[in-house]
């Protein structure tokens, strides 16, 4: 290796599980070699190069757009989405419900609304991605699209009163639009919700009924990637009378706010896999709402939260364990303590034909360990 710069691999071939049925048709190169690169740009033009055999893009502009170079266009270069099988996880803007504007749910709905996603999906990135509605979407975890079963309903028996109907039978998405920025049957919907929380619009301004402080609040922003998502969603806050703000801040400062929950609104990503289980009590349980440092962002304190989590803990059997993740997916989907973004349906990969992949891909995506080569100049 040359640090910095270089890392190589090679294969052992004398490697003593080469032949295990967990291992057969896998490790299949006799050498892996990594480069660095400082630059984005550069790796990109190295991969058109040849310099590099495949590359995982993550970059929903440069997937829709960049790929047309002459390798590409010859069909040296191959392009594939890999379907996934694992949970998409939570990507969302996150709202502190510490904070007395955003305690009442009746707000946060009306915030949801009026996030326009198609719009921002269009025009930010190629309609490339796919709305979230579930905290484990993508997966047999999520909640979405089906009916509450018998054990589910009977876990949640007790908390009735804090889930909604429609994430109960199954049949809840979050709201959609046309697509052509204006929203308008959101926009109505999202204004009725305001004043059945005790707001109204009054000269072009949303402000509380009864005081009449304007409702206005701040959005913590970690990156310019970030910051540009943000400033099209207070765009559409904006026509609703609120006055939203976007602050970018350099990274300690983000941590630290982030830490002792100093903020009212910012973006965060829960992971997810198929076998969740501890990480959700840090996540969302009521006895770390107050804890600084813990990743309960949102300061949900949820009786039908904290037992689905319990219930997840003590399942075991496998239709008990889904049927409880499935639960608690209800109970947080109800409680609506975030604003959920989007995910990609897939893995997209793009790699040069010398190599290749098993017909049959894992839940996982693209493995490298099970890729091959087939011919041709060799690199990396």
């Amino acid at each position: 290796m040359e640090p910095g710069k270089i890392i190589t691999y090679k294969r052992n071939p004398d490697y003593w599980a080469r032949d295990l049925p967990s291992t057969r048709g896998r490790f299949n190169f006799d050498e892996i070699r990594y480069d660095y690169y400082r630059d984005g740009a550069a790796i990109f033009e190295a991969f058109k190069k040849g310099l590099i055999d495949i590359r995982y893009e993550g970059d929903p502009g440069k997937w829709a757009i960049s790929y047309d170079f002459p390798a590409a266009k010859k069909g040296q270069v191959k392009r594939e989405s890999f379907p996934l099988g694992f949970p998409s996880g939570m990507s969302a803007l996150v709202f502190n419900s510490r904070r007395p504007l955003f305690a009442d749910k009746r707000v946060r709905q009306a915030l949801t609304l009026l996030f326009d996603f198609e719009w921002i999906n269009k025009n930010l990135f190629h309609g490339a991605y796919v709305r979230t509605q579930s905290f484990f979407d993508r997966s047999i975890l999520s909640s979405h699209g089906r009916p509450a079963d018998a054990r589910e309903i009977e876990l949640l028996k007790p908390y009735m009163a804090e889930i909604d109907k429609q994430v109960l039978d199954g049949t809840h998405m979050f709201p959609k639009s046309d697509g052509k920025g204006r929203n308008r049957k959101n926009f109505r919907a999202a204004i009725k919700l305001f004043h059945a929380a005790g707001y109204i619009l009054k000269g072009g301004k949303m402000i509380n009924a009864k005081s009449g402080a304007p409702f206005g609040f701040e959005i913590l922003a970690a990156s310019r990637s970030q910051e540009r998502l943000m400033l099209n969603y207070i765009a559409s806050l904006k026509r609703a009378g609120i006055n939203a703000r976007v602050r970018l801040v350099d990274s300690a400062q983000y941590q630290r706010r982030r830490q002792v929950f100093d903020f009212d609104m910012l973006q965060n990503r829960w992971g997810a896999s198929l076998s969740p289980g501890n990480e959700q009590i840090h996540r969302w349980a009521s006895k770390y709402a107050r804890t600084d440092g813990s990743f309960n962002l949102a300061g949900v304190e949820s009786p039908a939260v904290d037992a689905m989590i319990d219930a997840i803990l003590a399942a075991r059997g496998h239709e008990d364990f889904i049927s409880a993740v499935r639960a608690l997916d209800r109970a947080l989907l109800s409680g609506n303590y975030v604003l959920p973004l989007y995910h990609l349906a897939g893995q997209w990969v793009a790699y040069w034909g010398r190599v290749a992949h098993p017909e049959k891909v894992s839940l996982y995506g693209y493995p490298l360990d099970s890729w091959f080569y087939v011919g041709g100049k060799k690199t990396q």
